[in-house]
């Protein structure tokens, strides 16, 4: 049997990245995401493919990694994620060692679960999302995750982030865990792919890659809150700006830079009270930050005002150094 298997995959192009993943699409937003964790080094480069407006693919087993961006390129063209995979599959000379699902921007939903790949092995699909796994502890693992989504809250983030915990809760990857990924994009396309990616984040390696998934994720919300306080501010929308700081500030405490910034754009758009608690916060946990405010005032990111430049760098700790 090894030999066998030895063979085959010596005859089969691309990496064995056996996982477990779920491809989905939020009715609501029109989001689609893909998420993803294995016990395989950097599983996100291989396994997750996504484009606003287009669909998602997720291609697993022993990948032969085609299935993501000819996926994509067929649903772009206007083929149901059900087209897509049929012609994929017909073109490949080996599908019964593969395990593709895919969802197109219409909420269509495709799957395929070679007969061989190596067992536990299977997939469940639902409305708007498909679970799927191979090489698992057991064959509960693709219907825990399908459970947990269908009755998770939250946005689309979230609601894969628990069908990926349940899994694992229940055996996920008979060897371990190792990497993780998440790719949410929008629902329609901007011609900016940049732009329309929510969230794009990789866990290489890790003892507990969902963990730290889940961290990584937590983080992007702080940075996303963040930058929209920024845009309210130059809107001059400055209550909505502060409740975004405010909400960035709650998702991240331990990240001094984000609270430094939060407390340029509000002293910089008119809420100087509140920056100056912001900023004494800051100087208090990090002194470094302190001679930033006048080098941003010879840039115009800080009112170029000695007064105001003495106003903020007079509330770091008496003797700090920097």
């Amino acid at each position: 049997m090894l030999a066998m298997l030895s063979a085959l995959v010596l005859a089969i192009p691309g990496p064995l990245a056996h996982t477990y993943s779920i491809v989905a699409r939020d009715s609501v937003t029109g989001e689609m995401g893909v998420a993803v964790q294995s016990h395989y080094f950097s599983v996100g480069p291989i396994v997750p493919w996504a484009e606003a407006g287009v669909g998602v693919v997720a291609t697993q087993s022993l990948v032969l990694v085609d299935y993501g961006p000819n996926g994509l390129e067929l649903m772009r063209r206007g083929f149901t994620a059900s087209q897509a995979l049929d012609m994929l599959k017909h073109g490949d000379a080996n599908p019964d060692v593969r395990q593709v699902a895919m969802i197109d921007a219409k909420g269509n939903v495709a799957a395929h679960t070679g007969k061989a790949c190596i067992p536990d092995a299977g997939f469940r699909t639902g409305r708007q999302y498909s679970v799927q796994a191979n090489l698992m502890a057991n064959d509960k693992v693709w219907p825990a995750m399908a459970a947990a989504y269908e009755h998770a809250k939250g946005d689309l983030a979230e609601r894969m982030m628990q069908a990926l915990e349940a899994g694992e809760r229940v055996g996920g990857d008979i060897r371990g865990r190792q990497s993780a990924a998440m790719v949410v994009v929008k629902a329609k396309s901007s011609g900016k792919p940049w732009v329309d990616r929510v969230i794009d984040l990789r866990v290489e390696d890790h003892a507990q890659p969902l963990v730290e998934l889940r961290r990584l994720i937590r983080l992007r919300r702080a940075y996303n809150a963040e930058d929209a306080g920024d845009n309210a501010i130059a809107a001059g929308r400055a209550n909505e700006a502060l409740e975004r700081y405010e909400e960035a500030m709650r998702l991240a405490p331990d990240v001094v830079e984000l609270q430094f910034w939060a407390a340029v754009s509000m002293y910089t758009g008119g809420r100087e009270p509140e920056a100056r608690t912001v900023f004494r916060r800051v100087f208090a946990k990090e002194a470094r930050w302190v001679p930033l405010i006048e080098r941003l005032s010879r840039v115009g990111l800080f009112p170029d005002d000695a007064a105001k430049i003495r106003d903020v760098t007079s509330l770091a700790v008496k003797g700090a150094r920097w």
